[in-house]
């Protein structure tokens, strides 16, 4: 489970013309975005790219939508980074609209993100700097200071190396979990999978830029894990830690979905089948905004196990 949706919306004091071109020419978007060009012609089904000073590759996509000036969209595939470059690509979505006399609102979503957790966390973490810089550039005619910029390359930071090993951590147990032999494993096997999990949720309380919504994804992973495993008893306490957090911190949509996922599935695990039922149907009402993180949840209910509990198809 990984928020796969990044949402922003800037206000440019500028004609929607030109905050148009600011996001399409390559004079402009070498200004504000860390110094890349954009290139591309302008027409769906044609490639683009992101090119470094050095004349590098940094991001390259497919164009799947123009409508000048008001929407854009592109696939995203970020080369900056081996980890990020292994990933399926996501989409970014540019939508502008006037917001009266001079002003124009740009709403930019990174979406597709669900399968690519390390290109989820740069992005989420770049994309306020570059909106920022475009903001700056066009109202002032200067970006933000260009060493600040940070594409996500390697990181030395203690924060940062935790980050990006909670993020391999995540990746490798979902990789023992999604394996066709799991219900085979050995206890060497079993061991791998529950130290991966655990190596997760360590470096996650670690990591820089860390939200509660991070530490409730990592308590939702252990209870996850347990589960499967049958280990009942300690998926409900991660579950239950998992629940605490959502709460404490007001997290909603999403997040709130697998709080309640997890609680049924540990429960049921434990044989408490009608207090599962209960957590179960509050896992189906939480209202799930976005249609793609709602077919997340929604495949991850139909999933097992779920120890004898009837799970409603959606």
């Amino acid at each position: 489970m990984t928020k796969p949706l990044h949402v922003f919306q800037t206000f440019i004091r500028a004609d929607i013309e030109r905050v148009w071109e600011a996001i399409v020419d390559p004079e402009f978007t070498r200004r504000y975005f860390h110094a890349q060009r954009f290139e591309a012609v302008l027409e769906p089904g044609a490639p683009y790219r992101f090119v470094a000073p050095d004349g590098s590759d940094s991001v390259v996509g497919t164009i799947e939508e123009v409508d000048p000036p008001h929407r854009l969209v592109m696939t995203w595939r970020a080369l900056y980074d081996v980890t990020m470059a292994e990933e399926p690509p996501g989409r970014v979505e540019w939508e502008l609209a006037s917001a009266g006399d001079g002003l124009t609102r740009v709403t930019t979503v990174h979406r597709d993100l669900g399968l690519s957790p390390a290109t989820s966390a740069s992005v989420g973490a770049g994309w306020p700097w570059v909106l920022g810089s475009l903001k700056s550039l066009v109202e002032t005619g200067s970006g933000l200071p260009a060493q600040t910029a940070d594409l996500g390359s390697p990181e030395t930071s203690d924060g940062d190396d935790h980050r990006r090993h909670g993020v391999e951590a995540n990746n490798s147990t979902w990789e023992l979990l999604g394996r066709d032999d799991r219900d085979d494993f050995g206890a060497d096997e079993v061991d791998d999978l529950l130290g991966r999990a655990y190596a997760a949720s360590y470096h996650w309380r670690r990591a820089a830029r860390r939200g509660p919504e991070n530490a409730a994804r990592a308590s939702w992973l252990l209870s996850r894990v347990h589960a499967v495993l049958g280990h009942g008893d300690l998926a409900l306490h991660h579950a239950e830690r998992c629940a605490a957090v959502t709460a404490d911190a007001g997290l909603k949509d999403f997040d709130l979905a697998y709080a309640h996922e997890a609680m049924a599935r540990a429960l049921a695990c434990l044989g408490r089948l009608d207090e599962a039922e209960v957590e179960l149907a509050a896992a189906r009402a939480v209202e799930v905004i976005d249609p793609e993180d709602r077919s997340i949840v929604e495949d991850d209910l139909a999933a097992g196990p779920w120890y004898g509990l009837v799970v409603p198809q959606s």
